[in-house]
């Protein structure tokens, strides 16, 4: 018995689509080749910094894992660590010269792979793709789960 998949499947889904097309393009345009965590890194890090644990929440992962995608975005010369201003305990990830480059490009090869989409399922459907996840959602619903049947 086959079923459709759920919503959450097919934005997983979608999200890969996206991430593959943004690492292959990456890569062909000769960018320094990153993981899918490193990209995510980069796309939930602060202008002005953020903390590996708060960069973890966002990216749903372990801190370990964070911390792991971090460290080989420092060694790649893409983000650097400073110190918090608001706590000295705490350390800033922010984006070197290199990183915010980097992000920029990203951010272009990213617009030609929506146009791409555009094309492929039109433009009103991507734009009303945006605006609904764009839209404000609310906290998640507390929900009674069915009874197993």
């Amino acid at each position: 018995m086959t079923t459709a998949p759920n919503l959450p499947q097919l934005l997983i889904e979608a999200k890969r689509w996206f991430d593959d097309a943004l690492l292959a393009g990456m890569r062909q345009a000769g960018e320094q080749p990153v993981t899918t965590a490193q990209a995510a890194v980069f796309a939930t890090l602060d202008a002005g910094g953020t903390t590996v644990s708060e960069l973890a929440r966002r990216i749903g992962v372990t801190r370990q894992t964070a911390h792991q995608a971090v460290h080989g975005l420092i060694g790649m010369g893409l983000l650097e660590q400073a110190t918090d201003p608001v706590s000295a305990r705490s350390r800033l990830i922010r984006t070197t010269e290199e990183g915010a480059r980097a992000h920029r490009h990203a951010q272009d090869v990213l617009a030609v792979i929506e146009a791409a989409l555009s094309d492929r399922i039109g433009a009103a459907t991507v734009a009303a793709l945006r605006e609904a996840l764009t839209a404000p959602w609310g906290e998640p619903p507390r929900v009674d789960a069915p009874a197993a049947g």
